[in-house]
């Protein structure tokens, strides 16, 4: 039996996976199981953020697997409160970390934190949550109940109530009223299209929730971690949301999920919890992923790398105007804007047999989350990969 075929007999098929098995990586680069090399322009979906087999973060959890994995949350856990630490002081904002696993995990629990703070402050329940069409926040039930796209919605429901959903940041408030605890946005939309909302108007609503005792939810899981050159697109965005919600690339590759928030004292001990959350390992990898990454931002190469990266993605859309109608996105979370579906699955193929790993994001964006870490060299690489796939095609 080849894993192929133990995959198909032993796996749920949840995912239209290629047949491809990779056996290690070295920075943005990957290797297949007969050698060939592969630059990774999607470092595991915005997750492997300092490349993959990083040696910095291998050694520190090396280094942690020798003396304790995991005990549980009824213990002081060093290095999730230096983690903690970390993540408050690069984000700028006077708040505290809550540690799961991923990222429905951090947005199941930011809806918790919105909907008791909702249940408590004032006469009047309020328990709604307003989102954004196209948006995406998870797979669980109360999460892809949020996500503002109605073909996720099939067969799950019924789902928990309470989620309203705006066209865009104009209309929500229109929709606001006095059952409504949070709104909870991305401000750039990875899974619909990599798409970034307006800066007044983002700020406008910050100020006009503010105004009426909402709260701002800010979904970063795919943005926080530098990914568009901040710590957080909302510090990119010059805002203070009252929660923010972070995973993939705060990891380095291990799972993580992170609630920030500003409303101290809303959840107590009981309220909520994590088995596995903030444990020994992927505390440490946060820890020192975020050291990292901090180097890579106060050294300018972070800045070197978008701008390199960016300038890449620009000859590319200009050079190949046949397949491509428009450049999207922030810092290292691009995209190109393509003009039929059968043309993005057709470049996305040809690439990734000319050595170079795509994305798709919503139904006609190809879409690029390179390790933050990548090198010129590497991005070079991938861009005459794919350049070699556009000709071709």
């Amino acid at each position: 039996m080849t894993r192929y075929e133990q995959d198909k007999k032993y796996v749920l098929p949840t995912y239209a996976r290629v047949e491809i098995s990779f056996e290690k990586g070295d920075g943005a680069k990957l290797y297949d199981e007969d050698g060939k090399e592969y630059i990774d322009f999607t470092s595991g979906i915005g997750v492997v953020s300092v490349g993959h087999a990083n040696k910095r973060v291998t050694q520190a959890l090396c280094d942690q697997l020798s003396k304790i994995t995991h005990i549980s949350n009824l213990y002081n856990i060093a290095p999730q409160a230096e983690a903690a630490q970390k993540l408050v002081a690069a984000s700028g904002y006077d708040m505290q970390c809550f540690f799961g696993n991923s990222g429905a995990e951090a947005n199941e629990g930011a809806i918790k934190i919105a909907r008791k703070y909702g249940e408590v402050d004032g006469e009047v329940k309020r328990y709604k949550i307003i989102t954004l069409q196209h948006s995406f926040h998870g797979r669980t039930i109360t999460t892809v109940k949020a996500t503002g796209q109605e073909s996720m919605h099939n067969y799950f429901g019924p789902f928990p109530d309470g989620f309203v959903y705006a066209q865009n940041i104009a209309e929500i408030e229109s929709l606001l009223d006095e059952h409504t605890c949070a709104v909870m946005i991305e401000l750039v939309q990875g899974e619909g299209g990599v798409e970034p909302q307006n800066k007044d108007e983002v700020q406008k609503l910050e100020k006009l929730l503010k105004e009426r005792g909402v709260l701002l939810i800010v979904d970063e899981v795919q943005t926080g971690g530098y990914r568009t050159g901040e710590f957080s697109a909302s510090q990119l965005y010059g805002i203070e949301p009252d929660i923010i919600t972070l995973a993939k690339g705060i990891g380095g590759g291990v799972p993580v999920g992170v609630v920030m928030t500003s409303l101290q004292g809303v959840l107590s001990a009981g309220d909520h919890g994590s088995t596995f959350g903030g444990n020994y390992l992927s505390s440490r990898a946060v820890s020192e992923v975020l050291d990292i990454l901090k180097e890579h931002k106060e050294s300018q190469k972070l800045q070197e790398t978008i701008e390199y990266f960016n300038a890449k993605l620009d000859k590319a859309f200009v050079n190949h105007k046949e397949f491509f109608t428009q450049k999207v996105g922030v810092g290292l979370m691009c995209g190109l804007r393509v003009k039929d579906a059968d043309t993005l699955t057709a470049i996305i193929n040809g690439a990734r047999d000319e050595g170079v790993m795509l994305l798709k994001a919503g139904r006609n964006t190809l879409r690029f989350l390179p390790p933050l870490t990548i090198t010129k060299e590497e991005i070079d690489a991938g861009f005459q990969s794919l350049h070699n796939a556009l000709v071709k095609l």
